[in-house]
């Protein structure tokens, strides 16, 4: 079943050269508790696809139009206020850049422990027992002291884990995932995908999952929606073997990165 329905989604901006048409006429379907990786080139209009999706460009200079259906309910015709409750409480999204998202003078026990309280109505000792138990899932060491820090004292990596955990503490029906691995090394980058897999077996969720990264898209999603440019265009919607996870060798994946890469004009 269809959790969320996109059809035709556009979003342009006005600028002082004429109509940026960064997504002109994307569509495509995210079926509950599957991973749907989106993937293209830089400047391909991934990010903008997603953020689209929570309505979170700003108008103006952008403009977004189609239809994004959740539950049946088409969040374009929303009020921001209806948006307001969606946004965190059905549809959560990890951005790129944990530190532009996580609150400097807070602790991340505290930023994850409102989460839970906003959600889950804990009191605060609950809260943080509870954000140490999320600490642990997404795989932070010492979970109980980190808690009582704050981001600038954490790696790229701890911070991209704290913000993993407060997405799942939510418990939302959908996770919006934005190159949320990029700005790590690729060992970081590894370790990363691997907790989340072994994160979403245990949890299963419905994610959307923006990358640039090939490799990333075929070893995390169920199926994957290429984006083409000029235009921003569904390319091609690939599925994939069966697990999560996947080793190079396992059968398809190779087959699954060279259809990409042709799409992509790679090869």
């Amino acid at each position: 079943m269809a959790l969320l329905e996109v059809e035709n989604l556009q979003t342009h901006f006005r600028t002082p050269e004429g109509i940026n048409r960064a997504v002109d006429g994307v569509s495509f379907h995210v079926d509950e508790g599957e991973t749907l990786a989106i993937v293209g080139e830089s400047g391909c209009g991934k990010s903008v696809t997603a953020m689209s999706l929570l309505r979170l460009i700003p108008e103006p200079p952008g403009k977004t139009a189609g239809s994004v259906r959740f539950l049946g309910r088409d969040l374009l015709q929303l009020s921001e206020r209806e948006m307001r409750a969606i946004r965190g409480n059905d549809i959560s999204m990890i951005f790129q850049e944990p530190m532009t998202s996580l609150n400097p003078v807070l602790t991340v026990g505290r930023q994850i422990g409102e989460t839970l309280r906003m959600h889950q109505a804990l009191d605060k000792r609950s809260a943080e027992a509870r954000a140490i138990e999320m600490l642990t899932l997404v795989g932070i060491p010492e979970p109980a002291r980190r808690v009582r820090e704050y981001p600038h004292q954490l790696s790229g990596g701890m911070r991209q884990r704290v913000e993993l955990a407060r997405a799942l503490a939510a418990e939302t029906d959908i996770l919006l995932m934005d190159e949320p691995f990029s700005a790590l090394d690729y060992q970081s980058r590894n370790r990363m995908r691997k907790e989340l897999v072994a994160t979403l077996a245990e949890r299963p969720r419905t994610v959307v999952f923006v990358t640039h990264d090939i490799e990333e898209a075929v070893q995390i999603a169920d199926r994957v929606v290429v984006l083409a440019t000029r235009p921003t265009r569904v390319a091609r919607i690939l599925p994939l073997p069966p697990g999560r996870a996947r080793a190079p060798a396992t059968p398809g994946v190779a087959e699954a990165e060279q259809a990409i890469m042709d799409e992509l004009g790679l090869s």
